[in-house]
């Protein structure tokens, strides 16, 4: 069977065909060693889209065989690791399709090149190691693949060669997997044993897998159903540029997000809700009479309409959300945690807004997919929170239009990207009315919220605890002491109680002051108050403790409202 798509005919006839096939763009998933790279490298390899140099590389890296892995992991730092740190993004096609491959990291460390992989992808393959089963990894991936609105997923249980290709150990597996997937949003979910080393079931069916009766993986690749994005959904144009070359021509230029446009139609500029009539749709080729997702134009009106950059164009029948207020699932990106008192900027379809995070409402426990209660997220955490923009914005829910339902959160003073988000939808009036946030909290005390936690074991810890709380009273703010039950140390029980105490407290807008002694508790403690308001404060035994320089280094910056 031929896989490669060659010159065959004359060279006008070859690039006709080449352009009028489909385009899909899939990305790899899933834990370190699973062989993503491996898998992709095999793709490559067996439909000629890998370079003689390329082989020759592979080749002497794998000391006379072909190190497949090694075709896509490109970065030097890659190399000497052995494991894929950024996206690797290769291209391939066959006689039927072209394709676009993301190669994304599966260390967590890098969970966020993930998400970034993957938030184009029309279909995911999420490897699991036959030898490993499902992981908390393969778990996380799936969730950011089905969060991230993929409608396919293929399951690839490698490394069956290593299991001696037992139908019992692919069944195991998948009825695993299935557990998981049953609570996620994939339109299609379709499993396959594999050995992307050997190449079992990956281009050619497998004699090794008889009980198997699938098809091959690339040839899902090749008739898997994406014609769901082109041109689907209500037309979406955010303006990302106004060309005025002369007096003659007033253009708005961008890419249609989804959805179709024709000349003649009527349109709406959102948000001002302005109403005109398309008279003409340009292009570098010359002038279109419809024009779809997701090709870039120009769009001219018949009218002097006032447009500019992050307007959104739509049919003049059509609405969008219009809000301040907004929830969204967050993929946090960030060493940073999470700030609910600080100011992000959001970058929704081609405008910038500032924002701040209000609610952390929960976020997400990798092992078991259930939802855990917690004010801020951390580095590649996943939680559902709740934004209020400076002005409102115009949006679909995430699952109506990505392109028009994704946010990305961007740090204002250094521009680092902090998370991706997918809107869930506006806040109900109910809960603009009576909810108090955060932030209002904050404001009418004037001060953050936060325990500091004293260890150390002195004799005077309490009377230290104490002397705090009134330097932290004379300077303005409201704090106050717990301590442990009279007589005795802390138990783990104890800790929990203790620690639980002091969460409330910091609910509630205070400064909690806790006398806990052993070191061994902060751990423990940190993790039910959490790091972004957890202040360790170690105050040794036999040390002199000036309570003034201790404020002023270790715990102002963490209390004060900025």
């Amino acid at each position: 069977m031929v896989h490669a798509d060659r010159l065959d005919t004359d060279i006008i006839t070859f690039l006709k065909r080449h352009e009028n096939k489909d385009l899909c763009r899939f990305v790899a998933v899933g834990s370190v060693d699973d062989g993503k790279s491996t898998l992709i490298g095999r793709l490559l390899h067996d439909t000629g889209g890998v370079y003689e140099d390329q082989i020759q590389d592979a080749t002497r890296a794998g000391k006379g065989e072909i190190d497949f892995a090694m075709i896509t992991d490109g970065l030097k730092a890659e190399r000497e690791q052995g494991i894929t740190i950024d996206v690797a993004y290769r291209y391939f096609t066959t006689p039927r399709r072209k394709f676009i491959i993301a190669d994304t990291p599966g260390h967590i460390q890098y969970t966020r090149n993930m998400a970034t992989g993957a938030s184009t992808a029309d279909v995911a393959i999420i490897l699991i190691d036959a030898r490993l089963g499902v992981l908390s990894q393969s778990r996380r991936h799936a969730y950011i693949a089905s969060l991230l609105g993929i409608p396919n997923l293929l399951v690839a249980i490698n490394k069956m060669d290593l299991r001696d290709y037992r139908e019992k150990v692919y069944n195991e597996i998948r009825a695993d997997f299935e557990q998981v997937v049953e609570r996620l949003n994939f339109r299609n979910v379709t499993y396959f044993p594999i050995s992307a080393l050997l190449g079992d079931n990956i281009v050619e069916k497998s004699e090794k897998t008889p009980w198997f009766d699938g098809t091959t993986l690339l040839e899902y690749l090749e008739t898997v159903d994406i014609t769901h994005r082109l041109g689907a959904g209500n037309f979406r144009y955010p303006v990302q540029y106004v060309l005025r070359p002369n007096l003659n021509y007033r253009g708005f230029a961008g890419q249609i997000a989804s959805g179709a446009v024709r000349t003649g139609d009527s349109v709406k500029v959102l948000p001002s809700g302005t109403i005109s009539t398309v008279k003409a749709i340009d292009t570098y080729d010359g002038e279109l009479q419809e024009a779809f997702a997701p090709q870039s134009v120009t769009i001219r009106l018949a009218t002097e309409v006032d447009v500019s950059r992050g307007d959104i164009i739509v049919h003049a029948d059509d609405e969008m959300t219009n809000s301040r207020r907004f929830s969204a699932m967050v993929v946090w990106m960030h060493e940073a945690p999470l700030d609910t008192s600080r100011q992000y900027l959001i970058k929704h379809a081609t405008r910038y807004v500032r924002a701040r995070v209000t609610q952390v409402r929960w976020k997400l426990d990798m092992e078991t997919l259930d939802r855990i209660d917690t004010e801020a997220l951390e580095l590649n955490d996943i939680g559902l929170v709740e934004l209020t923009t400076v002005r409102p914005i115009e949006f679909d829910p995430y699952d109506e239009s990505r392109a028009t339902g994704a946010i990305i959160v961007i740090d204002a003073m250094s521009n680092n990207t902090l998370a991706a988000g997918m809107i869930r939808g506006a806040l109900s009036e109910d809960q603009r009315d009576t909810r108090v946030s955060n932030e209002e909290r904050h404001a009418r005390l004037g001060q953050r919220p936060a325990t500091l936690w004293l260890t150390g074991g002195r004799d005077d810890t309490e009377e230290l605890a104490y002397a705090l709380e009134r330097n932290l009273y004379d300077r303005g703010f409201v704090a106050h002491v717990l301590q442990e039950p009279e007589g005795g140390s802390l138990s783990g029980k104890g800790v929990r109680h203790l620690a639980d105490g002091a969460h409330k407290c910091n609910d509630a807008g205070l400064i909690s002051i806790c006398v806990a002694d052993a070191t061994s508790s902060v751990h423990a403690a940190r993790s039910i108050i959490g790091s972004g308001r957890f202040v360790d404060l170690y105050l040794p035994d036999g040390a002199n403790i000036d309570l003034d320089s201790l404020l002023v280094d270790v715990v102002l910056d963490k209390i004060t409202l900025t």
